[in-house]
Order: C-alpha cells, then structure tokens, then sequence
C-alpha cells in the first residue's frame, strides 16, 4: 500500500498521509513517499496545495517502531534528512498550502501540520507536541513553529506540559487558523476556491518574503534540533518512555 497518496485536480494539488490503521504515523518509508510527492507537487502548475490524512487523524506523529531504529547513527541521521526536507519543501513550497486537520495531530504530524500557511480544524481534532512523553524534544521546526505562532515563552510551557489542546482552544492559541463544523477537507476545499479566486502573485509575494527572512532560522532550528534528539536517544528516560508507551503504563522517568 502506498503510504502517501497524491492528485491534481482543479488547481489544487491534494497530498494525503495513508497509513490510517496506524493514525498516519510516519515511518522511515513514508517519509520517503512523503518527500517524492512534494516533488512532484513543486514540479506542477497548482496554486494551492491541501495536506491531510486518511482515516481518524492528521498524523500521530513519528512511528514509535522506528525509534528503535534510529538508534543506529546512519539510519537516523536518513530520517532526519527526510523530516527536514519535508519541512523544508512545505515552507518554500510556491503556493498556499493548507493542511486539513482532523482527529490527532501530534509530536512529528503537528509539526508538519504547521508549516502550512493556512490550519484548518474541526471542534474534535487534538493538537500536541508529545514529544517528552518519551523523553525526546520536538522535531521538523516544531520549535520553530511554536514560536512563530504561540511565543517562546508559551511555546515552553507548551511543549514541557504535555498539553493535547482541541480544536477551539488550540484557535485561541493561535495553532488553527480556521476552526470549522463541517468537514475539514470542506472548509479547505472552500478556502483554496477563495485563493484561486484572489490575486495569488501578489499573496505568494507576500509568503515569499516572510520566507526568505525566516529560512536560515528556520534551518538553525532543524539543526539543533537534530543534535539534541540524537543526545535524547540515548538517555535513559526516552528508552523508559518507549517501553511505557509500548506496555501501555506511566512512565517512571528518573531524569537521566
């Protein structure tokens, strides 16, 4: 099955994480679809690009079976490469791109859910970075995008507090650009007609800018971020945090 499905139609192009039985976890092979299809988006004449999943959720982020992996430095430094340049493709991606949230998105899905210039919601959908439930710090600019959307300083707290925000507090946050009752992919839908009904070279203009003052902060972040979650791999606590999640149980994290 593949993993991330892609088609074009009526100048959007419509990306979709299909991994539904796993919540759209993203493994090593997903990634690599994932990076694959933003080629071809990039290559194409749409305007607009629409991320989502199929099934219950966005994405529940990184797969926990392959973080048993990535404790052999080759194989991570390959996966990390890959999350990068998803980020990184999104955020210079030359159109508007709206990622469709609904049900979880979460650690690693959060991340690449908010590199899009437009968020949209429904009241059930739950945001959180996650990360620390086993000992890791966000990843894919997830410091990068809490900041630009919520402050360091809330950010912090955000990411520390384990915090799974819903659809109206994470609005009020500033994490949803647009909340909605209906479905997700309708709201998107009818936000991409609003765009292509709009002087779009002026509003890629405008994203262009912002773009090109962000980008070497954007990638300091990656970087850094690609330093400590190596460190994190090896302490003791994400290794008691993966064997909680997979036992089902609290973890006992001794802060080593």
């Amino acid at each position: 099955m593949r993993t991330v499905l892609f088609e074009s139609k009526n100048n959007v192009s419509y990306v979709y994480l299909n991994r539904p039985e796993r919540y759209n976890a993203m493994d090593r092979e997903m990634l690599f679809e994932l990076n694959h299809v933003l080629g071809q988006v990039e290559a194409n004449d749409d305007k607009v690009v629409i991320l989502s999943g199929k099934g219950k959720a966005f994405s529940a982020g990184g797969d926990v079976g392959m973080m048993v992996d990535l404790a052999g430095e080759d194989y991570y430094q390959e996966v990390m490469e890959q999350i990068e340049e998803v980020v990184l493709k999104l955020y210079r991606m030359p159109k508007i791109v709206i990622s469709a949230v609904q049900g979880s998105a979460a650690g690693l899905g959060l991340s690449v859910a908010l590199t899009a210039d437009y968020t949209v919601a429904d009241n059930h959908a739950k945001l959180g970075m996650l990360f620390i439930g086993i000992g890791l710090a966000p990843d894919g600019g997830g410091h990068f995008w809490l900041s630009e959307r919520v402050g360091t300083h809330r950010a912090k707290q955000f990411i520390w507090g384990m915090e799974q925000v819903k659809g109206k507090e994470a609005e009020e946050m500033g994490l949803v650009d647009v909340l909605t009752d209906e479905g997700v992919m309708e709201a998107a839908v009818h936000i991409s007609e609003k765009i292509l009904a709009s002087p779009i070279v002026s509003m890629l203009k405008t994203k262009k800018i912002y773009r090109d003052q962000n980008i070497d902060r954007l990638k300091s972040y990656l970087q850094a971020e690609r330093q400590t979650q190596w460190e994190l791999l090896h302490t003791k606590d994400h290794r008691e945090g993966v064997r909680a999640f997979q036992e089902k149980r609290k973890p006992a994290f001794i802060g080593e």
